[in-house]
């Protein structure tokens, strides 16, 4: 049986273990940082060397020789490099996983090593490397029963139904190609992302950019990166013209080169379009209505949905705070662009539910980019204690209700469910969506022995604008 060896001390975790031969010794070495070395012995080098060799004597089929009949010279003196390569990245490979299953690490984002690359594998001799993790940090839950939670409250208007209606006939509407560009229209061209150094990041054809509507006051979002000052930047350029932004790298981009640099996008203008809306007979009549007062209740029944949609988001949001306020968390010292990337993807799956359109989810997203790095810290903090409630409350996600959360986000978006579903998966976000429905049933498995105060809409906001301001302090 193999015997482990274990040391602790405050600041240092060591441990030993002759598993299969392997010396294995973990070290913390920064917040939820660990360094993990592994010395593999010179048996099971020589052991694996032999048999890539082996293998490569069966397959290899070289010039005068028929296949497997090849010397073993001949082939260690052509493939030599190539077999200790892979015999290396195997052994590395399964050392590493095995240590991080018998030691139980739960490790985050890719292993980093400065010095794989550097070391070869030899005959005869042991194999030594160490690789840094960050692993998901220690701790304990508060206590989940009766947490204070308020509740908007709201009627929905004869106004909120016409905006409602306004901003389908605008998603429905036709585009109208024009020679002069207005605020609010959209141009389609060519975008190229440099930064200092001279290095290109993005290069799109057909690119859509929106000249800053007057409600904007000049904001805009240019390849997913909102820029304060767009609209004076970018001004009014006709087909064929070439309009220059200048902006910094958000710290906050999933692209960590992008982050803090300073950029420069051109964008040359092949097409200007203004979008004309659908009248309200033309959405009656594509909805399968008789009367504009049916589409009318039909978006009566949309806006209630998302208002209880909104209604459980911001009762969510407030058992996050409850849980962030109470549990103090070391977190790794540097948030992988990974694991940017990932936040970027979990606040987009959120929106998607939530209902807003495409063009609203780029730009929350592109304001999301331009937030301070803790934001991101936050939101990986909350991924961490949903994560461990959902074990606490052991909550399950079944296909069936993938398939429910897909299709109320298809409803929200007049999309079918189908066509979101694909959509879903052509952009790898099927983990991200059952990673958000996780989260959601945990918190309203909290929510459900909460004690809920109900306040009109208004007066809530105002509440929340407070508990906004007071968290910045």
């Amino acid at each position: 049986m193999a015997k482990a060896k274990n040391k602790k001390t405050e600041n240092q975790e060591t441990t030993d273990i002759a598993e299969q031969g392997n010396k294995v010794e973990i070290t913390d070495i920064g917040p939820c940082l660990k360094k993990i070395s592994i010395e593999i012995p010179a048996e099971a080098v020589q052991s694996q060397l032999g048999s890539s060799i082996d293998t490569l004597l069966l397959e290899a089929e070289l010039p005068g020789f028929r296949k497997g009949r090849a010397p073993r010279r001949l082939l260690e003196k052509k493939f030599g490099s190539t077999v200790k390569r892979e015999s290396k990245n195997q052994l590395v490979a399964q050392a590493y996983s095995r240590a991080v299953e018998d030691n139980k690490l739960r490790v985050i984002g890719e292993p980093s090593s400065q010095m794989l690359d550097k070391i070869e594998i030899e005959e005869g001799k042991p194999l030594s490397f160490e690789i840094e993790v960050e692993v998901i940090p220690d701790f304990e839950l508060p206590s989940l029963m009766g947490v204070s939670v308020r509740r908007p409250t709201m009627e929905v208007t004869d106004q909120m139904v016409t905006d409602e209606i306004n901003r389908l006939g605008l998603h429905e509407g036709e585009l109208q190609e024009r020679d002069h560009a207005e605020k609010g229209d959209y141009l389609t061209g060519h975008a190229q992302m440099i930064d200092s150094d001279g290095k290109t990041h993005l290069d799109i054809q057909d690119a859509v950019i929106q000249i800053p509507p007057a409600d904007k006051e000049g904001k805009g979002m240019i390849l997913g990166i909102a820029v304060e000052d767009f609209g004076k930047q970018l001004g009014l350029p006709k087909a064929g013209e070439t309009a220059t932004i200048k902006t910094k790298g958000p710290e906050g981009h999933e692209t960590e080169a992008v982050r803090g640099k300073d950029l420069t996008i051109t964008f040359k203008v092949n097409r200007i379009d203004r979008i004309l809306p659908a009248s309200v007979e033309a959405l009656t009549s594509k909805y399968g209505m008789q009367t504009e007062a049916e589409l009318r209740e039909a978006m009566k029944t949309r806006i209630d949905q998302k208002v209880r949609v909104d209604q459980a988001t911001v009762m969510r949001q407030q058992v996050s705070k409850y849980l962030l306020d109470k549990v103090p968390m070391e977190m790794p010292e540097r948030v992988t662009a990974m694991q940017s990337a990932r936040n970027l993807s979990r606040r987009r799956m959120e929106l998607i539910y939530r209902g807003l359109d495409p063009a609203q989810i780029e730009q929350h997203l592109a304001d999301m980019r331009n937030t301070a790095t803790g934001d991101a810290v936050r939101d990986l903090k909350i991924f961490f204690l949903m994560s461990k409630a959902a074990e606490s409350l052991d909550i399950k996600v079944t296909e069936a209700e993938m398939n429910q959360q897909i299709a109320q986000m298809a409803w929200q978006r007049n999309m079918r469910p189908e066509r979101l579903r694909q959509e879903i998966m052509r952009s790898d976000q099927g983990g991200t969506l059952f990673t958000q429905l996780r989260e959601h049933k945990t918190m309203d498995a909290i929510l459900g022995t909460a004690e809920i105060t109900d306040m009109p809409a208004e007066e809530f906001n105002k509440w929340m604008a407070e508990e906004n301001k007071a968290a910045t302090k």
